[in-house]
């Protein structure tokens, strides 16, 4: 489904700033694979993200989805096959339009643009029941302006409306990272149903390591750069934060320095 091959980008390069972003990454995902992805800042999880995206071009290598190179496809084609949430609630949403209005542009994505109108009595069903499916009361608010809801209820809108058209590869890029506790458990949970049910194939980028063990079936850690850590499911299902902290001391050499992952 998703295969990376020997990619490398480098930042700035032949100046005093040149900084290695990812080296030599190689990763394969099959259909239905939920891998996590832990690392401290600057390990180069959102450039690898950005890579798979299509919004950056590896200086090497080549990023492949259904055998197709990303980098060569269209805009719009791309829209359709890969679905990302980002970190910031705000990103992934239109906060001057409504909720109905926000979810007949991801219903749209990767059709084509015609002159008609985005709400219609029969999709305002439709998106009455998969909101609904959030229990979070919003079905009762679909003409409400996005902006005027809370931050957790916008990362949940954000993440239908990544998943409304089923994406070949789903991206969690720290997704619930800027939420309250009590916030980012209810998008936790949102995320390991809504993967499962349409089996997903899912990246998501975190910093909490006990999130990073208990969700998908596979763990992937970054350093500098590279992957030094895959961890199968039959492996992780045993796994303790501790004993994580100690692979990564072990491989990377050095104690890992992100005081926000030690913390959580």
């Amino acid at each position: 489904m998703l295969e990376l091959n020997q990619i490398s980008k480098l930042f700035n390069p032949g100046t005093p700033d040149e900084k290695i972003a990812l080296m030599d990454i190689r990763l394969k995902l099959n259909p239905g694979d939920f891998v996590t992805v832990i690392g401290s800042n600057g390990a180069g999880k959102s450039t690898l993200m950005n890579l798979i995206s299509g919004t950056m071009k590896p200086d090497a290598g080549n990023v492949l989805i259904n055998g197709e190179p990303v980098q060569q496809l269209s805009e719009d084609r791309r829209s359709r096959w890969i679905g990302r949430v980002f970190q910031d609630p705000m990103a992934g949403t239109a906060p001057t339009m409504s909720i109905e209005e926000n979810l007949a542009m991801a219903y749209a994505r990767g059709k084509p643009r015609l002159f008609k109108l985005g709400v219609t009595s029969a999709k305002r069903v439709q998106f009455r029941e998969q909101v609904k499916r959030l229990g979070i009361g919003l079905e009762d608010r679909l003409r409400a302006k996005v902006g005027l809801l809370s931050g957790g209820e916008r990362q949940a809108l954000s993440l239908l409306m990544a998943t409304f058209t089923q994406p070949e590869i789903l991206l969690l890029d720290e997704h619930t990272a800027a939420l309250d506790p009590s916030r980012a458990e209810l998008i936790t949970r949102l995320t390991e149903e809504i993967v499962r049910k349409q089996r997903l194939t899912t990246l998501m980028v975190t910093h909490n390591m006990e999130q990073a063990i208990r969700l998908g079936n596979r763990l992937i850690m970054m350093d500098k750069g590279r992957i030094i850590l895959d961890v199968p499911e039959e492996r992780k299902r045993d796994l303790t934060v501790a004993q994580l902290l100690g692979e990564f001391e072990r491989i990377s050499g050095h104690k890992l320095a992100d005081d926000r992952i030690v913390l959580n």
